[in-house]
């Protein structure tokens, strides 16, 4: 489960807010500007420690984690709801702390981990394709599970996992629709190439466009040209 342990741990140093050049200075003092929110609280402004911050990211629960904020002398049950990172670089540039009621229920994202090998892959030569990766789920902070773990042994074609078809449990609700597709097994499908003898025959084949079509597009592409010398007029083919 999600909970704190002595080492998620996260301190934080009140700061004044400011523009863009102070959290620039916040950073270039080694700290990530951060804001704290929720339980009925005021905002409040802070920098923190980006390695902490990343050991949270980057553990099993990742931003499910509920940790210890240490601020003022204080410590808070709090998660990470939000987190920027600079896009070439690839340094935290801002992150987003929500204080966390212990007795609250609240609404999570969680991933979908997919158990086993499908029927449909191992004796069907299909490939598995999962299209739904994440699941919100409703529950207490201590019952966020790490991942949701379903079973796909039994996946053959034509058969599709559903939401519906996840374990359930008495410790959170599927907040997700419970018809959203989770996995399912397909073909290989392959891109056919035609031969060139195909397309030159197929090009033969195809009638010719009509003069009068020819003549219109050139018109329409030299618009606004000068007009040609008026030529005497010819007479109709039969």
């Amino acid at each position: 489960m999600a909970t704190a342990t002595p080492s998620n741990m996260l301190e934080a140093q009140a700061r004044t807010p400011g523009n863009k050049n102070a959290a620039r200075r916040v950073r270039v003092a080694g700290k990530v500007p951060a804001v704290v929110y929720g339980a009925g609280k005021d905002a409040v402004s802070v920098a923190v420690d980006p390695r902490q911050v990343k050991s949270i990211l980057n553990s099993k629960t990742g931003h499910n984690t509920i940790f210890d904020l240490a601020l003022d002398g204080e410590k808070t049950k709090a998660m990470i709801v939000d987190w920027q990172y600079e896009p070439i670089k690839g340094a935290l540039l801002h992150i987003d702390l929500k204080r966390i009621a212990m007795d609250r229920k609240l609404t999570v994202a969680v991933p979908i981990v997919l158990k086993g090998e499908a029927a449909g892959v191992k004796t069907e030569g299909g490939i598995l394709e999962q299209m739904l990766r994440e699941v919100e789920l409703e529950c207490l902070p201590a019952d966020i599970p790490a991942a949701i773990e379903a079973d796909i042994s039994h996946l053959v074609f034509g058969k599709v996992l559903r939401v519906s078809d996840l374990p359930q449990s008495d410790k959170y609700k599927y907040m997700t629709d419970e018809n959203q597709p989770v996995a399912h097994v397909t073909t290989v499908k392959e891109e056919v190439v035609a031969a060139p003898e195909a397309v030159a025959a197929d090009a033969a084949a195809a009638p010719a466009e009509p003069e009068v079509i020819k003549k219109g597009k050139q018109e329409t592409e030299e618009e606004g040209a000068e007009a040609p010398a008026e030529k005497p007029e010819k007479k109709e083919k039969k």
